[in-house]
């Protein structure tokens, strides 16, 4: 890797002046290819002669502005030439114009072309740029999430949708060219299949394998020479474009920054390996003076009306207005959006985050700062490996923005100090004896200037395989023509794995197989068919069916088990399916906390001595229902599919307690101190939707599960709906082509989604009904302050109802329609009475409630106002 300045080479601490001088300059949109649908048939008629398509593609490129360095005329004259290519240049050597060069070569032989990405951002974000390049009508986008242009020659998607097509079709998928970005994520422990799957099933295709961090790549390119017949070339060792000079800094980290700011070498990405942190650091920064009067009056017309419809928004506001970004996983989608628009303008001086970097966003960065070169892995705490060290540091200087590029080591707080501490006693030999060096904290594992130096001089670790056998990835091969035990077997024991491993995948799949069968979701045949078909599924799915989680079977077993007839039929469906979704850390971590401190207030009410409540509390989880159901129904499950034994159920109670208690997305969040974590509380809703959707059978979809589920994708859409409207917009066939816009589109109306809006006012007013049966008018008082009903004027309600009636009802007639009353005859306000079901059957006490239609668009949430709460003897007085 070219540094631009040897790692160890000794420069004065903490001085970060530059050796070159840097200027940005502006990137230019690619010309296009093929500017019209007969640009395409002109190429295929002119033929695939190789040096016919270098020649005309490197014209192409020199008229835009970006000639091809050597490196990439040698891997574009071997890829013209059919050979697979393992570009193993550093970043910002120009590999996507390689890539637009095989697809180039592709489209011109008639051969249809994929191009994968770890993450749907950079799918999104690829699809746009080959449109521009080859024209609309020849590109096509899948993600999972959505699907436009399917049928197109070019195709941009993640690589779980590739794998996916692998399996489904084999070797007779139509698949001419594949393009793996980030190939690193071969050697991911969870997602790595998903790139090795298309190795193995795709023996037509010719590959081109991209990624900086590849390290030793000998035995992948023999594999793939004897698999698909094509020589395969590596292309190394490319000079950097943009050079880096690597830096150890033992200045404090916010006199590091200012440095930085101070020569000119923003924007700078510091990063961090805790979402804490970054956040910490970023309002940290607050103090130092990031950007001039002009450049924050331009980021404040670049934001606009950028709606920041949380807490954690109102914190990202402060800081994006101040010049400073924070991005990490944790946020919602929509703010790590802006804050990557907001840094590809040039108008973010400073972003704290965590290494989401990493994984090829294209965000310009000049300047990287590593806060640390220790990380905790979820097992323990360990130094960077190579490859993570040098993805990371690959983001700084850009070709096109940069003529350098500058990576900074920070030094651990506790050298830092010392060296501070020596400099105040250098020049007294008495003091210097006496100096008492900090050790590294307890736990910590330290660097040195001798480690960066060891990272920066060290080759990426060589590639290690992933690859795993799943319930869907063998429904799919089942569904595949031909014999899928052959085509299993050939999956199984022709992969990358050692002998050992595969021995292991094997009983996955024997295990797997033999689960569907006593599912009934797959059945043997009595006789081979025609093309050797053994077995076929046969259970009469929905349309939308997709057992897509490891648990999906025993969800089908397992919501048979449920009575239909009961009052919580349709929350015990969401309880099944919650219990099948991957654990929320975050938010179950925070609803266990906040039960114990209840039980901690309860018993110490109790006069329970602190020894018995420490005992107790052991006791104390989050909440679980359906647990002993659940329990005991995959015990059973368990005898008959020993290999879901590692695939536990955990219940849990997310979806049902949001919807129970008629939380917004916002009270959710606050509630359970959740503003770090919006992100992951919106991931885990919204996988709660997909796996509601497309795994309860057509018989469980009643009425209220239909309404749950509604509510549910509502509630998601109105807190972060920039990328579903995006893909909604590129999917309808009148809607005109543009790439994303600066601010993300508004969600559209919470009012427009009728059915789901109807559920949040009954859900809102039935939640009232069951405070009210549980006497909690201090509650109470908290939902309807602002509508004048306090604590006191709520306590006198529920005490006069109770002086009357022994109990408020909450079964199921007392949700039911014939107790709530509708008045929608004035425009922009449904009036509603909900009517409160008491054991002699008056139903003369009720709440009379108004909302507000605009107002409720305008907030993205349900704006209802209590009217009036007690005993009325009269009908509804205003017609219904």
């Amino acid at each position: 890797m070219t540094t631009g300045r040897s790692a160890g080479s000794k420069r004065p601490s903490g001085t970060l002046v530059p050796t070159m001088t840097t200027s940005r300059t502006t990137g230019t949109a690619p010309l296009p290819l093929l500017d019209d649908p007969g640009d395409l048939t002109a190429l295929r008629a002119r033929g695939s002669d190789p040096d016919d398509l270098f020649t005309s593609f490197a014209a192409w490129a020199d008229e835009g502005g970006t000639p091809l360095y050597p490196h990439q005329e040698e891997a574009l004259i071997e890829l013209v030439s059919g050979a697979n290519v393992v570009l193993a240049t550093p970043t910002g050597s120009g590999k996507s114009l390689v890539a637009t060069g095989a697809q180039y070569a592709a489209l011109a032989a008639g051969r249809r072309s994929y191009y994968t990405a770890p993450i749907k951002a950079l799918v999104s974000e690829k699809f746009f740029a080959l449109c521009g390049v080859f024209g609309a009508a020849n590109v096509g986008m899948l993600t999972g999430d959505a699907s436009v242009n399917a049928g197109a020659p070019v195709i941009a998607c993640t690589a779980e949708i590739l794998a996916n097509v692998a399996l489904r079709e084999g070797a007779d998928a139509d698949v001419g060219l594949v393009v793996m970005d980030e190939f690193h994520f071969y050697g991911d422990p969870d997602r790595g299949w998903a790139w090795q799957v298309p190795l193995l099933e795709l023996p037509r295709a010719q590959f081109l394998l991209m990624s900086a961090t590849l390290g030793n790549t000998d035995r992948l390119r023999e594999d793939l020479t004897r698999r698909t017949g094509r020589p395969t070339a590596l292309v190394a060792g490319a000079e950097r474009p943009v050079p880096l000079h690597h830096y150890y800094a033992t200045t404090p980290a916010h006199e590091t920054i200012q440095e930085l700011l101070d020569t000119r070498q923003a924007p700078v990405y510091v990063v961090h390996f805790t979402q804490a942190q970054a956040l910490e650091r970023a309002q940290a920064l607050m103090s130092v003076n990031v950007c001039t009067k002009e450049e924050k009056a331009a980021i404040a017309e670049a934001v606009g009306g950028f709606r920041f419809t949380s807490a954690f928004g109102t914190t990202l506001s402060r800081l994006v207005r101040h010049g400073i970004g924070v991005h990490h996983a944790g946020m919602l989608p929509k703010y790590r959006r802006l804050v990557e628009q907001l840094a590809q303008a040039g108008l973010l001086k400073v972003i704290c985050g965590t290494d989401t970097l990493g994984v090829g966003i294209n965000v310009p960065i000049r300047t990287v700062v590593f806060s640390a070169l220790s990380k905790y892995d979820g097992t323990r705490t360990r130094l960077l490996n190579a490859r993570e060290f040098h993805q990371i540091a690959g983001r700084a200087g850009r070709a096109g923005y940069d003529t350098a590029g500058t990576v900074v080591v920070q030094a651990p707080e506790h050298e830092v100090e010392n060296l501070r501490q020596f400099a105040k006693v250098a020049e007294d030999p008495k003091k210097r004896r006496k100096l008492v060096r900090k050790k590294a904290p307890e736990g910590m594992v330290p660097w040195s200037q001798a480690t960066m130096d060891r990272l920066v001089a060290a080759e990426p670790e060589p590639l290690s395989s992933s690859m795993r056998v799943t319930t869907a990835m063998l429904l799919d091969v089942v569904d595949r023509p031909g014999d899928p035990v052959a085509a299993l077997r050939h999956l199984l024991t022709d992969n990358h794995e050692p002998r050992r491993r595969q021995l292991r995948l094997i009983r996955d799949a024997i295990g797997i197989a033999r689960s569907l069968l006593q599912a009934g979701v797959l059945e043997r045949l009595p006789e081979p068919g025609p093309d050797g078909r053994r077995y076929r599924l046969t259970v009469d799915l929905p349309p939308d069916f997709a057992l897509n989680q490891p648990l999906s079977t025993f969800a089908l077993a397992a919501i048979e088990l449920l009575d239909p007839a009961s009052d919580t039929f349709a929350l015990d469906v969401v309880s099944v399916v919650e219990a099948t979704l991957d654990d929320p850390r975050q938010i179950l971590a925070a609803q266990l906390n906040k039960a114990r401190g209840e039980a901690v207030a309860q018993m110490k009410a109790e006069g329970i001595e602190y020894d018995e409540r420490i005992e107790l509390l052991e006791d104390v989880t989050y909440p679980r229902p359906l647990e002993e159901l659940l329990e005991h129904a995959f015990e059973v499950y368990v005898r008959s599919n020993p290999w879901a034994a590692d695939a536990h159920p955990s219940p849990k109670s997310v979806v049902r307690e949001t919807w129970e208690r008629a939380m917004t997305f916002k009270e959710l969040v606050g509630t359970y101190g959740l503003t770090r974590a919006e992100g992951a509380v919106l991931r885990y809703l919204s996988d709660a939707v997909k796996a509601l959707r497309s795994g309860v059978p057509a018989a469980a979809r009643t009425e209220e599960v239909t309404d749950v589920v509604e509510w549910l994708g509502e509630l998601v859409r109105q807190v972060d709906s920039s990328l579903l409207d995006e893909w909604e917009q590129l999917t309808s066939p009148d809607a005109p082509l543009e790439a994303p816009v600066a601010v993300p589109a508004r969600a559209r109306p919470l009012t427009g989604n009728e059915r789901a809006f109807t559920a949040m006012v009954r859900n809102a007013l039935f939640a009232r009904v069951q405070l009210w049966a549980r006497r909690r008018w201090y509650d109470l008082g908290e939902l309807d302050a602002g509508s004048g009903w306090d604590a006191e004027r709520w306590g006198e309600v529920v005490r006069g109802y109770f002086a009357d009636h022994g109990e408020v009802r909450t079964g199921a007639d007392a949700r039911g329609p014939a107790l709530l009353v509708w008045d929608r005859s004035t425009p922009g306000v449904w009036r509603v009475r909900q009517i409160v079901d008491d054991p002699a059957g008056d139903h003369d006490w009720g709440i009379d409630a108004e909302v507000d239609l605009a107002a409720s668009d305008e907030a993205g949430e349900l704006v209802l106002r209590v009217v009036d709460a007690g005993r009325r003897d009269d009908a509804w007085t205003s017609g219904t």
